[in-house]
């Protein structure tokens, strides 16, 4: 990976990533690694190639550090794809589902009670060189997924035996045409063996076949990158998907990780999770939210039994996997359907204070607190009816083609209805004169992009086993349209312009003493920047098309008489949301409190044990300053629907650059703070240990005897003892027992 390479195709690429997405906020970001070997994992795997991307841009910005990313050698065959890969340092990584091809004849499970590892084929020929041990058997899709299973044996050209059977209830009823199979694969008449009776033409189903894939050129590559204390990226879940849930994790990462410590056990290697939450990942103009969870360090016997092989391997490998799935699922947002995560978006909204805007990166963690707080209580009848009014309420909003915010012009005055009315339209008809020539000059991109895109997430949905209507490749396709189209449309603009101006100095407006040379300069600079003023008035204007609705709305007085119905309905099912919220919240974690947004991460801790924790601190960093953050990896404390981070817990120092801003008072948080907008703030340390931080106490009388005046002075001398030390340049030991001298006495 040359770095000046790296760099340069990062930032070029970032342009075109800024001008699809409107916002891209990272979190957390404090906490990635900035020395040593780290694996990132990120999932949801939602935008195929942009979500490398955007990681890439966000981690060396956040943390100055490159990340090689594993992708697959599909991919590395496409033109613009493989090129860009190339130039960033990725691994290409052989996938089964790309070499899947289909195989001749039919197959089924001649004894799916007694031996259901064992395949018997119609028609088939298991020993020709498309077979072979290691390779893999698929199933045709059932409802968007695949069975596989691995082949272990290849007894004849009709007969193979399979590593494990197929797993699920569609892949049983494929492999023996019964209806008696439970969820699980398992047959509910364990006495009836072979076909299903009144089915006896069953002649099995078709499949396709993928040989051995052999990765160990790939481990190898890996290996050797986190040994000199690289960073790799890989998205573990095998590949790019639209669904609201993650995918079973691939076994890739866990080798990876316990192969590098397995040959540099004191590398420091960690594991960082990576979560990638979009708001309509495939739509332009839209926001993501890219946060990042505790680096995880995993155990050394972890590493031993790996060592070891066989069973004891294949053990570290699924303990390490479930390690890993629980740190991802900490920075994302997961629901068993679309239904549900619009409804909790739905009660989100209701739950979040009137007239507060949350930060992005609250809302994401607002929406996963809301999907865990649903997950353990959704059979509670409390629940269920309120998620069916929720709902009810949420087809209300689509009938009338408003959005939730919206629903609030019900309370105007019909003159302030009628002013808003008259200045938005007038508005937006003067930002129309601003974006339609850039929008016309443009359009074509939109339409190719537009088809593409459609055509492609076709393609994808056919070829793939996990999708669900392949939104996860729009985004792709259509950065990839704009990048190719948009350079040549303003070149031809340019050329047409320069035609234009040497055949009639475009109808005499150009004066004659101006070089055709020119021309082509200020083409390229002005098509361009037109295009992009466009876009930014387009932004704006498109958000003021949309709130015109439910103003001609309020004007009707049919309409305006349901949007005054649906007002109150609202008010009534946000009381009901936040009643049920602190009701229920006290009940599934300790630290609930209706009257913050961030606990008191010292609430039970005592001043000896903050000054414990700041000696230590010091004694282990002559410096008192460590460029590499650091990331307790103690298991988490989990307490109902709320997952304490490591901040909970009172046992770590708050890092520089969190805040304790309260936003509303939303009860539902805990103590996860968000990482700041500001550059500024970001780069203010690196470090996340920092001063501890204490709950202020009331200092409007005595406190252990001391008059607040003396407790003042005692402040006053630390601070004073503090600078004479750092302008003399005295050790930041002596410097850290004054401060703590300070912070002791104003507790």
């Amino acid at each position: 990976m040359n770095a000046f390479v790296y760099d340069l195709f990062l930032w070029l690429l970032s342009i075109v990533v800024d001008l699809f997405f409107r916002e891209i906020h990272p979190r957390s970001s404090w906490k990635i690694p900035r020395k040593g070997p780290v694996v990132f994992v990120a999932a949801p795997h939602a935008n195929q190639f942009v979500d490398p991307l955007i990681l890439s841009r966000t981690i060396r910005l956040e943390a100055h550090r490159r990340v090689a990313w594993l992708i697959a050698a599909a991919s590395m065959k496409r033109e613009f794809i493989g090129t860009a890969a190339g130039l960033m340092g990725s691994v290409p990584v052989g996938r089964i589902q790309d070499e899947l091809k289909s195989a001749e004849g039919k197959i089924y499970l001649p004894d799916p009670t007694n031996d259901p590892l064992l395949i018997r084929g119609v028609g088939t020929h298991f020993e020709s060189p498309q077979f072979e041990v290691g390779g893999t058997i698929a199933l045709p899709k059932v409802d968007g997924e695949a069975a596989t299973a691995e082949i272990v044996e290849i007894i004849s050209n009709e007969e193979i035996r399979l590593k494990r059977k197929f797993r699920g209830r569609n892949g049983m009823k494929q492999l023996t045409g019964r209806d008696d199979v439970d969820k699980d694969g398992k047959l509910t008449n364990g006495d009836a063996n072979g076909s299903a009776k009144g089915n006896n033409d069953f002649k099995g189903t078709s499949f396709k076949v993928a040989p051995k894939v052999d990765q160990t050129d790939v481990y190898e590559a890996v290996f050797e990158r986190l040994n000199r204390g690289g960073c790799i990226g890989i998205f573990p879940e095998g590949g790019s998907h639209d669904r609201t849930t993650l995918l079973p994790l691939k076994a890739g990462v866990a080798i990876m990780a316990l192969g590098a410590l397995a040959q540099a056990p004191h590398s420091g290697l960690k594991i960082v999770p990576c979560g990638m939450n979009y708001f309509h990942a495939h739509k332009f103009r839209s926001r993501a939210v890219i946060e990042f969870g505790n680096a995880i360090e995993l155990p050394m016997e972890l590493v031993e039994q790996f060592r070891k092989g066989g069973e004891d391997k294949r053990n570290a490998v699924g303990e390490t996997l479930d390690i890993v799935f629980a740190g991802l699922k900490d920075v994302t947002v997961q629901a068993p359907d679309y239904e549900t995560l619009m409804m909790i978006q739905a009660v989100r909204r209701l739950y979040r204070p009137k007239d507060k805007k949350l930060p992005l990166s609250r809302v994401v963690e607002l929406n996963r607190r809301l999907v865990l707080g649903y997950d353990k209580f959704k059979n509670d009848p409390r629940i269920i009816s309120l998620k069916k009014d929720v709902i009810q309420y949420n087809k209300q909003l689509m009938a009338l083609n408003i959005r939730d915010h919206q629903v609030e012009y019900a309370k105007m005055p019909i003159i302030k209805v009628v002013f808003f009315l008259f200045y938005r339209t007038t508005k937006l008809l003067l930002l129309s004169i601003g974006v339609l020539p850039g929008l016309i000059l443009f359009s074509p991109v939109f339409i190719v992009g537009k088809v593409i895109s459609i055509r492609k997430s076709k393609e994808a949905l056919a070829a793939s086993s996990v999708k669900i209507k392949a939104r996860d490749v729009v985004a792709t396709w259509k950065l990839l349209v704009a990048m190719a189209l948009a350079p040549t449309l303003y070149t031809l603009y340019t050329c047409l312009l320069a035609f234009m101006t040497w055949d009639n100095r475009v109808w005499g407006y150009v004066p004659d003493y101006v070089p055709i040379w020119t021309v082509f300069v200020f083409g390229m600079i002005f098509f361009p920047t037109i295009t992009y003023a466009a876009l930014r008035f387009g932004e704006i204007g498109m958000d003021i098309f949309k709130s015109l609705r439910p103003l001609f709305l309020a004007l009707q007085p049919s309409s305006g008489n349901t949007l005054v119905k649906l007002r109150k309905r609202r008010t009534e099912l946000a009381a009901d949301v936040t009643d049920l919220i602190n009701t229920l919240g006290p009940e599934v974690f300790e630290d609930f409190d209706t009257a913050r947004i961030i606990d008191d991460p010292y609430r039970t801790g005592t001043v000896e044990e903050h000054v414990s924790r700041y000696h230590h601190r010091y004694a282990s960093e002559p410096d008192g300053f460590n460029d590499t953050p650091r990331t307790p990896t103690h298991e988490r404390e989990h307490s109902g629907f709320l997952q304490l981070t490591p901040m909970n817990s009172g046992r770590h120092n708050i890092p520089h650059n969190e805040s304790f801003s309260n936003l509303g008072g939303i009860g539902l948080f805990a103590s996860r703070p968000g990482t700041p907008t500001s550059k500024r703030e970001r780069s203010r340390t690196n470090s996340s240990g920092g001063f501890g931080v204490q709950g202020f106490t009331t200092l409007d009388g005595e406190k252990d005897g001391l008059p607040f005046d003396e407790v003042s002075k005692r402040i006053r001398g630390a601070m004073k003892e503090r600078g004479e030390r750092r302008r003399s340049g005295t050790g930041t030991r002596e410097l850290a027992g004054s401060l703590c001298r300070g912070s002791m006495a104003f507790s």
